[in-house]
């Protein structure tokens, strides 16, 4: 036997296997549109994550739903199947009941606070929660105040609301909001929420600035109010063993461009809302900015309802940041 062949291709095995080790590619899915910001933020952290690394960290995004619908994605990640995924508060409250207090109706006055909140005594209470679900939480990105389209009138008041039959996503906070404004709800999967606005199936639906105008939801609706219900915004998490499987070195770069794609993501939201709005009503869309002080005192019983559902103790502790 030739020992030093032996030894040298057993050395070259160990070298080859440690040297590839330290390369890892990273699958990371999200359901934004690929013209939406946050796909232009993913793109940006995938980007910046590979060239400070030196290529050994790489990140193939999975946009538009690739993966399944974001719960199926959420639930992929959380199984360590997707490595990253960026779900919004609606569905982490699945997994750790707090991300829901967010969703409280008209809980904010602006995205500065919000942000403020989300970033700073919000992430310190959730944060460790997540950990205990099997997923890190790197940063807070954007998806931004919801507001109502529909085909059958303006909204100028509460009384406007009523009666109007809506599609929603399947978060409580939500529904509630719209209950207590005197719509019915319906939950619909948004990959069918077109045509079921083609059909009139439904007479509205409600979405971010950015989700109406990317995804030309007023090519089915007449009317947008700028409601500002109900805001959320995107978590960008990661897999707890996928994250353990990093140096220490690579988390730091990995959350470092994870906040930087975030604060891109939420100024380029910002900036783009109201050319977005302009681009509607050029495009035939009615834009009305009800008085929302009549709305929010309509809200006792959707508090209440969000309350139950993610807790009297968790909501108590949203609201103390609030105060």
């Amino acid at each position: 036997m030739n020992y030093k062949k032996v030894v040298f291709g057993t050395l070259a095995s160990i070298l080859s296997s440690s040297v590839y080790a330290e390369e890892v590619s990273l699958k990371m899915a999200h359901f934004a549109a690929e013209s939406h910001p946050a796909h232009q933020a993913a793109l940006q952290f995938a980007e910046n994550v590979e060239e400070r690394t030196g290529g050994d960290v790489t990140v193939e995004l999975y946009p538009a739903n690739e993966l399944g619908a974001p719960p199926e994605q959420l639930e992929q990640t959380v199984l360590g199947v997707v490595d990253m995924n960026l779900p919004t508060q609606g569905g982490l409250d699945k997994y750790v009941k707090a991300f829901g207090t967010v969703m409280t109706p008209f809980a904010f006055g602006s995205y500065e606070e919000a942000h403020s909140i989300l970033d700073g005594p919000f992430y310190e209470w959730v944060a460790p929660q997540l950990e205990e679900e099997g997923l890190v939480m790197l940063s807070n990105w954007e998806y931004g105040f919801r507001h109502i389209t529909n085909s059958a009138k303006p909204i100028e008041s509460p009384a406007d609301v009523e009666g109007l039959k809506l599609r929603t996503p399947p978060e409580l906070q939500i529904v509630a909001a719209l209950e207590a404004l005197g719509a019915s709800t319906t939950q619909i999967a948004f990959p069918e929420l077109p045509n079921a606005l083609n059909q009139g199936v439904v007479d509205g639906q409600e979405n971010p600035i950015s989700v109406i105008y990317h995804y030309n939801l007023d090519e089915f609706q007449d009317h947008l109010a700028l409601t500002h219900h109900v805001y959320n915004s995107m978590v960008h998490v990661i897999n707890k063993d996928t994250w353990n499987s990093l140096s220490e070195e690579q988390q730091g770069i990995v959350r470092e461009e994870s906040m930087a794609a975030s604060t891109m993501m939420r100024n380029a939201v910002m900036d783009q809302e109201q050319k977005d709005i302009a681009a509607l009503k050029e495009r035939g869309m009615q834009v009305t900015e009800p008085d929302l002080s009549s709305f929010t005192e309509l809200m006792e019983p959707a508090r209440e309802r969000v309350a139950e559902y993610v807790g009297e103790e968790n909501m108590k502790t949203f609201l103390s940041f609030l105060d």
